[in-house]
């Protein structure tokens, strides 16, 4: 035996050379150790609570008021009952929900196909950096260029006409949804870009031992992809869906420079709506009550998706 003690068998004491006991160490409590963790993070919580929670209770609690800035007086649920009775409203929600699934399955389709396709190709370089310029540019220039685009006698509708498919030309932003639909291709012309550099990632972190042992077992092609490669982005892909996600929930600068949610508010989405409710028609109860839908929309639009993703594997 070497070292200062010694350790017999399971239930014995432990003792030094001399033969006496040895006194186990004093273990922690978990109540000590419990505060200890809280401590590190009291910060966190003070930050969160102070620029996210104390803001949104300010609005749920504005949200139960008429729109008077003075003299303010309780009206119960009249704001969340004209809400959802405004056809205005309504129709910024359907947008929100047009744009929640345009703006996940647009970029995370296209940015997948491009980068696949590019990864090994010499030309690869210039089409990725063709598709992911438009991702330097802010929301309000890319508004300005898809309404040159866009317009009745706009590049789109002109380029059509020149090509003898005059028929296939439309008034792209006055008719609801194909408005709607336009300005979600516009949002995923610009975020395709950071889509393809995830999954260029994704692709190039995959071990080449992977791809050839399937090779070997026959897996070539669409089936190489599907049962290969394709699981191998699963982290990519939870990556580029949540911000899409929050791109969809989060759109305001593009809608407004492009249409200001018009023509007759067909293009609001909720954000647009609470800017519109808030700051144009001075009706700030109103506005704190569609802030307060669209806090619910996100929070359970992430619940869903962070349960799944975050569920342990079997």
């Amino acid at each position: 035996m070497t070292g200062s003690t010694r350790t017999l068998r399971s239930g014995d004491q432990r003792t030094d050379t001399t033969g006496r006991p040895v006194v186990p160490r004093r273990q922690r409590s978990s109540w000590a150790a419990r505060l200890e963790s809280a401590a590190f993070l009291i910060p966190a919580v003070v930050l969160v609570t102070a620029l996210l929670t104390l803001p949104f209770l300010a609005t749920f609690y504005r949200s139960f008021f008429n729109d008077r800035f003075i003299n303010q007086g309780f009206t119960g649920f009249a704001n969340y009952e004209r809400m959802f009775s405004d056809p205005a409203v309504l129709k910024s929600l359907l947008n929100t929900l047009l744009w929640l699934v345009g703006t996940v399955l647009l970029p995370i389709g296209l940015g997948l196909s491009i980068a696949v396709m590019t990864n090994a190709v010499k030309w690869g370089r210039i089409a990725r950096l063709a598709v992911v310029l438009p991702y330097a540019i802010s929301g309000s220039a890319v508004a300005v260029v898809w309404n040159f685009m866009l317009q009745s006698g706009g590049a789109l509708n002109q380029a059509l006409t020149s090509l003898g498919l005059g028929s296939l030309a439309h008034d792209w932003l006055l008719t609801w949804p194909l408005n709607t639909v336009s300005m979600i291709v516009a949002n995923a012309w610009q975020a395709t870009g950071v889509a393809v550099i995830l999954f260029l990632v994704g692709l190039q972190a995959i071990p080449p031992e992977t791809i050839e042992a399937a090779a070997l077992d026959g897996a070539v092609g669409w089936s190489r992809f599907r049962h290969v490669v394709f699981p191998q982005l699963r982290t990519v892909t939870v990556v580029v869906v949540g911000i899409s996600l929050v791109n969809g929930l989060k759109a305001f600068d593009l809608i407004w420079v492009l249409a200001q949610g018009g023509p007759a508010r067909s293009t609001e989405t909720l954000a647009v709506s609470m800017y519109w409710e808030t700051f144009v028609l001075q009706r700030p109860g109103a506005g704190a009550a569609v802030a307060v839908v669209l806090t619910l929309v996100v929070l359970a639009a992430s619940w869903f998706y962070l349960r799944r993703q975050l569920r342990p594997a079997d």
